[in-house]
């Protein structure tokens, strides 16, 4: 009896036991999936704010969390990955019109404001705006419009004002052009006038005729290529982001900046959560924790970009870093007096989106040699072929003769 009992007492002390194992916290793993190069890291000093959240969730809520962080290239590639259900994701930083489809297809969840509170430090500008018109899926994380960036030591400053600086013969050869559809026919649409979300099949054609006329003058089409170009001097004028131009300029003090007079692109990127997220609340939680002062300071700073968060906006430290890089980058992230027109991406019908990219097709396979040198060379090879058809027959004759 005694043997069952000391059986019976050690089954109960290891079923305890095993109880305490199963019920001590696990590490949660949260998917973040972003834009490359879109948060502050740790690198070169900055604060890590990926781990900083990880500290701040076991602190505040006794649960430890890894952030599992990864990236995409463009809003289509992160569409196409979570559409394809191949990974699951917890937060994601998709642009204005991806996520008025992502909300339209019912990709994404309702946040829970009220695991949000910092959210009263966005600017009001930047809510309810037409992607999310009553402000139920995101919360904007950085915005900013698209400009001219030239280099004032290979252009002249009177020749960029405006999106027809990038069909100028002057300077054939020095010129990039954005290498994806909705941003390099915007700077065309902008020159001719057309709504840069135009359904209008014609209007579309006329603008990719109006792209051809350029491809003969631009040097590459590029995107993250850029910064390599514009920093080292070896192109002149391209289109890109506000943002992205501080950061060239720390490399290269020759660049300037200017916004088009007939109007560019503006965007924002926001925090939202994908409907298939496993925990909720931890990322409405690391949401919150990216809205606090010091991780939006820690973004901004790192990123460029403009942000939307007041907390940033009013900090004079932020404010005299920002002037440090460019003496006028805050008039350049935030310009007060705007007096051209800017328009977001709209998402776009399927067919609209189809035959854009049909467009787009057809200009990159189109030969980029200018009509004088295809002339020139077909006039030297008939030269060529006339001077070797010269040769044959005299040499014929000659052997004819003897």
């Amino acid at each position: 009896m005694k043997r069952l009992f000391s059986f019976l007492f050690i089954l109960i002390l290891c079923l305890s036991m095993v109880g305490t194992v199963s019920a001590a916290p696990e590490t949660i793993v949260l998917n973040v999936y972003n834009w490359g190069e879109y948060i502050s890291d740790g690198s070169e000093g900055t604060m890590n704010v990926n781990a900083e959240f990880e500290k701040y969730y076991e602190r505040s809520f006794g649960q430890k969390v890894r952030v599992n962080y990864t990236t995409y290239a463009s809003n289509e590639d992160m569409y196409n990955k979570l559409s394809s259900g191949a990974a699951v994701y917890d937060v994601i930083i998709p642009s204005d019109y991806m996520i008025q489809r992502m909300i339209t297809e019912d990709m994404l969840r309702p946040l829970d404001f009220s695991n949000i509170p910092n959210y009263r430090y966005i600017d009001p500008n930047y809510t309810n705006l037409y992607y999310d018109p009553d402000n139920l899926y995101s919360i904007p994380y950085t915005y900013g419009m698209v400009g001219i960036i030239y280099n004032t030591s290979m252009v002249d400053a009177e020749d960029i004002t405006d999106w027809d600086c990038m069909w100028n013969k002057k300077y054939a050869g020095k010129i990039l052009q954005f290498n994806n559809p909705r941003d390099g026919m915007a700077t065309a649409m902008f020159k001719l006038g057309v709504d840069i979300n135009t359904t209008d099949k014609s209007e579309l054609r006329a603008v990719t005729e109006e792209l051809k006329k350029q491809k003969p003058l631009i040097q590459s089409y590029v995107m993250d290529e850029i910064f390599n170009k514009m920093k080292t001097g070896s192109a002149a004028i391209a289109p890109y982001y506000a943002g992205d131009f501080l950061a060239m300029y720390e490399s290269n003090e020759a660049l300037a900046f200017v916004y088009p007079e007939s109007g560019t692109n503006v965007f924002v990127d926001a925090f939202c959560i994908p409907k298939i997220s496993r925990y909720p609340d931890v990322a409405e939680a690391y949401i919150n924790f990216m809205l606090s002062k010091e991780p939006a300071i820690a973004n901004a700073e790192y990123l460029y970009y403009a942000s939307p968060n007041t907390l940033v906006t009013h900090d004079e430290g932020y404010m005299e870093t920002m002037n440090d890089i460019h003496p006028d980058a805050m008039d350049i992230l935030y310009p007060k007096d705007t007096d051209f027109k800017t328009q977001y991406y709209h998402n776009l019908d399927a067919d609209t989106l189809a035959y854009s990219n049909e467009l787009w097709e057809e200009l990159k396979i189109q030969n980029s040699i200018e009509p004088w040198i295809l002339w020139t060379a077909g006039i030297i090879l008939a030269f060529v072929v006339g001077l070797l058809l010269f040769k044959t027959i005299r040499s014929a004759y000659r052997e004819k003769q003897y």
